[in-house]
């Protein structure tokens, strides 16, 4: 029990040396501290806080001598870069969230057969509050890079309010369904004051709960508009056909390489959204158009057409 106790909190490299089925060469990243934003708090949110991270890679054994060329080996780097690349993709809620998207990423390399992924929060505490996965890399299945996955590029369309309660929205909705491009709707919040709070950060989360309050009067509407906020949700509707209808809260909220424009700005807002979804285009539907990362185009309400 003793020896299986300090296991338990041993480094990951023990651990790994521990439960090998043969002897495989390893490479480690001990202690490696960054700060970030994570945690499902509210108390944890606009703040960062210290993890740690301890890694350890089992890897497959070289053919031939390693001749001190680095490119046959999985470097170091390769490991911080995925730990890099997944704290920046998004704000995350989880260190088990965070665990698994590491140990996904490390098993990329083609070197890499098993993966052990500790993280611990530092600042939560007195001690260290922590997370540890195992993850193996089976023979024969191919993990797919997300740079070499399909990347689809929706059709976004801003609803103005008056688009929103107009007789014409059918008629547009079934446009859009059979125009071969996936579509995702945003809307505006309706003309009225919302209630005001002192603090920033408060009253961001109340403009951003009015514009969801208008994506479910959208989809009361019409029942092919469904309100999503996720960008898993996002993807698996463009892949499946559906009109998904972007509740912001969550990407908004959860962005940490951009600053999204404020909910009081739902012209900008959608241009951001757009360039984050590398979408073919914007439309606006009732409203004045500006200049986004993507193509603009200015409907009016009047129009029979979208597409």
């Amino acid at each position: 029990m003793t020896d299986d106790i300090h296991l338990a909190f041993a480094h990951p490299a023990e651990r790994a040396a521990a439960t090998s089925e043969g002897l495989r060469d390893r490479i480690s990243l001990r202690d490696h501290i960054v700060s970030v934003e994570i945690g499902a708090f509210q108390a944890e949110r606009g703040t960062t806080q210290r993890i740690r991270f301890n890694v350890v890679v089992e890897v497959r054994p070289l053919d031939g001598p390693i001749d001190d060329d680095v490119d046959r080996i999985l470097s170091y780097d390769r490991v911080t870069e995925a730990i890099a690349t997944e704290i920046s993709a998004e704000r995350i809620n989880l260190l088990e969230t965070l665990a698994e998207r590491v140990a996904e990423r490390i098993l990329l390399e083609p070197q890499a057969v098993r993966t052990f992924v500790r993280i611990e929060k530092l600042d939560r505490g007195p001690g260290a509050l922590g997370v540890e996965i195992a993850r193996t890399r089976r023979d024969g299945l191919r993990l797919v890079s997300p740079a070499d996955a399909d990347v689809l590029h929706p059709r976004i369309v801003l609803l103005s309010q008056d688009a929103v309660h107009s007789a014409q929205l059918p008629k547009w909705l079934d446009e859009l369904e059979h125009s071969g491009t996936p579509t995702i709707l945003s809307v505006c919040a309706p003309d009225q004051d919302a209630p005001r709070a002192g603090a920033k950060m408060a009253q961001r989360r109340i403009d951003l709960l009015a514009l969801e309050q208008a994506c479910w009067v959208l989809a009361g509407r019409d029942s092919r508009c469904v309100v999503v906020e996720t960008a898993t949700e996002l993807d698996w509707g463009m892949k499946n056909g559906q009109i998904s209808v972007w509740a912001p809260s969550k990407l908004v909220l959860d962005a940490v390489d951009t600053s999204p424009p404020g909910p009081d700005d739902p012209v900008a807002l959608a241009g951001w959204f757009a360039g984050q979804m590398a979408a073919t285009e914007l439309v606006c539907l009732g409203i004045t158009a500006r200049e986004a990362q993507v193509p603009v185009r200015e409907v009016s309400i009047l129009s029979e057409t979208l597409v």
